[in-house]
This record gives C-alpha cells, sequence and structure tokens, in this order.
C-alpha cells in the first residue's frame, strides 16, 4: 500500500473524498473540500492508484503533483493505495484495503464518484468505496489478519476499530444527472482550478498526447462553464453537484434555500 502524506497512526477526518485516479478529487469536489477546510473541517483524499498508466506523465510525477494539489486545498490528509491504474476491479482484496484506510481516517462524510459514467475506473470505484464503507463497520472483520493473509505487509501492529461514516454521496460531474443539491464554490473557485492546473504532467500545453488532450485555455474554459451551470442551477456564480440517496429531512419550510420563482 504505497501513502502520501500520512504514517500508520489513525487520524480523525469529518470528510474523506475517494477517487480512482489522481485529479480526479481536484475536477469532481476539490472546492468543496476547500470549503470545508476553510470552515474548519478536517478533510482527507484517498486515490486508489498512482497514475502509471497515463499518457503523459509518470505515477512519482503524479505524486508530486498530488501533494501540491493537496496544499492547495489544504487538506489534513492525502494518500493513494496501489491499486493498478486501468483496473479498479471490486475485489474482496481492494474492499479490504479501502476498509483500513476508513477505520485509519475515521471519516463523519464519505465523497464517491457517481455510480455511472465513461471510465471504467470511476463507476468501480464507486461500488468498491461504498462496499468498504460497509465493510469497515463490521466488528468481528478483522482486516489486518485478512490482510496478512493475503500477503499484504501492514503497517498496523493491532486491527483498528471499526467505524462505519454516517453519510455516502456521491460527485456527478463527469455524469449528466441531475444533482440532489449543489455547493456554493464561488470563492473557491480560483483555488480548485490553481489545484487542478497542479497536475502540470496532465494539463499544460505540451505534444505528448495532444491529439487526445485539450489545450489548457479549453480546460480552464470546460472548468469555467461546468461550475457556471451548477452555480446557476441554485443561484450563485460557481458550484459543483452531488447527490444523495437518502430522502432528506426538513425541519423548517422557511429556512429552505434557493428561491423558487
Amino acid at each position: 500500500m504505497s501513502k502520501t502524506n500520512q504514517n500508520a497512526q489513525s487520524v480523525a477526518l469529518d470528510i474523506l473524498a475517494i477517487a480512482a485516479h489522481r485529479d480526479d478529487v481536484e475536477q469532481t469536489c476539490g472546492g468543496t473540500l476547500l470549503k470545508m477546510a476553510e470552515m474548519g473541517h478536517r478533510t482527507g483524499i484517498l486515490d486508489l492508484t498512482r497514475g502509471e498508466m497515463g499518457t503523459r506523465g509518470s505515477s512519482d510525477d503524479r505524486e508530486r503533483e498530488a501533494n501540491e494539489a493537496a496544499r492547495v486545498l489544504r487538506v489534513t490528509w492525502r494518500g493513494a493505495l496501489d491499486i493498478p491504474d486501468g483496473r479498479v476491479e471490486n475485489t474482496w482484496l481492494n474492499r479490504l484495503k479501502i476498509a483500513q484506510v476508513v477505520r485509519q481516517t475515521r471519516p463523519r462524510v464519505v465523497i464517491l464518484p457517481y455510480w455511472k459514467g465513461r471510465h471504467p475506473d470511476h463507476y468501480t470505484c464507486s461500488t468498491v468505496g461504498y462496499e468498504a464503507c460497509f465493510l469497515a463497520g463490521l466488528k468481528k472483520l478483522e482486516i489486518q489478519v485478512r490482510l496478512r493473509a493475503e500477503g499484504i505487509d501492514s503497517d498496523f501492529g493491532d486491527d483498528l476499530p471499526p467505524h462505519r461514516p454516517f453519510k455516502i454521496i456521491y460527485a456527478t460531474l463527469y455524469y449528466d444527472v441531475r444533482p440532489t443539491f449543489v455547493v456554493d464554490i464561488s470563492e473557491q473557485f480560483e483555488a480548485r482550478f490553481e489545484a487542478l492546473m497542479a497536475y502540470k504532467s496532465q494539463f499544460a500545453d505540451q505534444q505528448a498526447g495532444s491529439d487526445i488532450f485539450p489545450a489548457q485555455q479549453e480546460i480552464r474554459d470546460r472548468v469555467h462553464s461546468m461550475a457556471r451551470f451548477y452555480g446557476m442551477m441554485a443561484g450563485v456564480k460557481y458550484a459543483e453537484p452531488f447527490l444523495q440517496k437518502e430522502v432528506g429531512l426538513v425541519e423548517d419550510l422557511l429556512a429552505l434555500p434557493v428561491q423558487s420563482i
């Protein structure tokens, strides 16, 4: 298991975003993570892969860039697993690896990618992430023992106590679906874009991959347009979209935000 900005000690987070690739979080919910950090919440990112299959750059490049993006987004913790890039699969071993991180970071809220999409790694991350969150809460599941039985070295001498997040929400930017809610990132938009541009190996103008990667100015136009689109849904300048499976609970109708007419 590869780690970035982490050690073998438990670190309590309020929010953990789990994504398939380094730079997915920056594209889908980076502004939200920054806003939550600015509100005093402890945020974290778990990338399942290290980017070794990318057309541009290497896994080492992506790690350095991920560290810089984490600094910009003010995340408390960032880690990366050793799941092969392009082969994010819903296996027992992968569920255990993610569940161990859930127990280590103990988030109240987990952000996953939406469960449909173009890239198999993205929608598989959604499913395996959800199932790992469930497994992490099983009191009798000795994750350390199971990982060692699979030949995986563990940094923890004793098993961590069970933990299950209170809330799981889905970042939907990669898929055209009407969100349950959006988060106003008007004040965080520029920093969010700065975090994305930290991935110079991916987004700086260059010859390699120029036939499949848009120019940097076009990337900004796309990011701007999407954030404006979701912002207009709620009457703000920029926003990021999310979906929850549960029905929302309202106590005071007069406190409902967003004007209807």
